[in-house]
């Protein structure tokens, strides 16, 4: 007898493709021919309204198996509400969310056997104790009972929870009940992990110890996890999903969104050496457009001793940096310093977020990273207007939890479910 193979995909040939066998809604046999990686949540044309407010606006995208993904957006963006209705807590107002090829709303229960679910806030009970609580969990997501204390032990295991086993989680520490809270999450083995905010309240050795353990259930599972910790998000994920105002903004790898959100190419760089070397030596270098030096002194700099500090502009998509290195040594000039043009994911989420690039609908940042102190003074009188600008909604962006708290209760009875 078949098992319904959307849940346990039947690989015939171990080649580059695979032959796929699913059942569809008449519980007939489909055979598909796809690649290795498949599909494993499907969202589209999401919709969810309460009332006249619209948390999430014909949201779309798609996730691949075995791979981590950020979930983005500023507050309200309608994160949470996605994930709940990703995970069928709560139901759509249009559209539809597809697990591993299972529409959630029609056949919730099967769907759900895919879907290990961590909100923001573990769903604890405060007067078990850990092992007691997961096991009670494995007993909801009907575990058979010979398999269940060696299921319990080995998740207990991957989360290193077991030597607080015995202890109530009313007693536990804040790190230790959200490893609890992704314990439940795990049991029963499902292919996909929605992480709402793991990381939320932890200190930093706990924080890095939840990334390590996100990256070593990748290896099993697909994982989808929201924060606001942009380093955390960078570190861990193959890809990001940034919302806004319940709509799509983009979906990419951690490089390519930094990099699509400055206009400019090119390296800053200090060095030691006087300005005839080093004009000499940056001569023998191709793609090279423009070269502004930090200070107009280092301009007539003739003092082998003192240091130079220089942007040096090239072509798109253009990298200079190790035939730069290789003319720079031979010329007796050596490199103290060399970074490459950038902007950090926390810019270009607060741009995207606020329509600032152009690949997007909006403008680019002008706003580079480059590391030196006088960066503004080679900026144009429009550059450095647009730098004003965004370090200005920076810091209206970062508000204090406790002005993010006032807010939402005010506004908590329009926006009803949203976050």
């Amino acid at each position: 007898m078949m098992e319904d193979a959307s849940r346990y995909p039947l690989s015939l040939f171990h080649l580059e493709v695979s032959f796929i066998l699913y059942r569809d809604r008449n519980n007939k046999t489909i055979m598909s021919m796809k690649k290795e990686e498949r599909l494993v949540i499907e969202v589209n044309n999401l919709v969810k309204r309460y009332g006249n407010h619209t948390a999430v606006d014909h949201l779309s995208f798609k996730i691949e198996k075995g791979k981590i993904y950020g979930f983005l957006g500023p507050n309200g963006a309608g994160k949470s509400t996605t994930m709940n209705m990703i995970t069928g807590y709560i139901a759509p107002t249009e559209g539809e969310v597809l697990i591993d090829g299972i529409d959630i709303m029609d056949e919730p229960e099967l769907a759900k056997k895919n879907i290990g679910y961590l909100p923001e806030i573990p769903p604890l009970y405060p007067d078990l104790r850990v092992r007691e609580y997961l096991s009670f969990v494995a007993d909801l997501k009907k575990v058979p009972k010979k398999e269940r204390d060696i299921e319990v032990h080995k998740i207990m295991s991957k989360t290193k929870t077991l030597d607080v086993s015995e202890r109530l989680i009313k007693h536990l520490s804040k790190g230790y009940k959200q490893r609890v809270g992704l314990a439940g999450a795990m049991i029963g083995n499902p292919d996909i992990l929605i992480l709402d905010e793991p990381t939320v309240g932890l200190d930093p050795s706990q924080i890095i110890e939840m990334r390590e353990l996100i990256r070593e259930l990748s290896k099993n599972h697909t994982v989808l996890l929201s924060s606001h910790i942009m380093q955390e998000i960078s570190a861990v994920c193959d890809e990001i999903i940034i919302i806004n105002e319940g709509k799509m903004i983009t979906k990419d790898t951690p490089e390519n969104i930094t990099k699509k959100m400055v206009d400019t190419n090119g390296v800053h760089i200090i060095v030691k050496g006087d300005k005839t070397k080093l004009k000499e030596a940056l001569r023998t270098v191709s793609g090279i457009k423009n070269v502004s030096y930090d200070n107009e002194k280092d301009n007539d700099n003739d003092n082998e001793n003192e240091t130079i500090g220089l942007t040096i502009y090239c072509a798109e998509d253009e990298d200079i940096r190790v035939e730069l290195f290789y003319a720079l040594a031979k010329a007796e000039c050596p490199v103290i310093e060399l970074n490459k043009l950038d902007t950090s994911l926390e810019d270009a989420f607060l741009a995207l977020t606020r329509g600032g690039s152009k690949q997007y609908g909006g403008r680019k940042l002008k706003k580079l990273k480059s590391g030196h102190k006088n960066e503004k003074e080679n900026l144009s009188e429009g550059d450095i207007e647009q730098q004003d600008i965004n370090n200005d909604e920076q810091s209206n962006f970062e508000k204090t939890d406790e002005e993010r708290q006032v807010k939402t209760e005010e506004n908590s009875d329009v926006r009803g479910g949203e976050e």
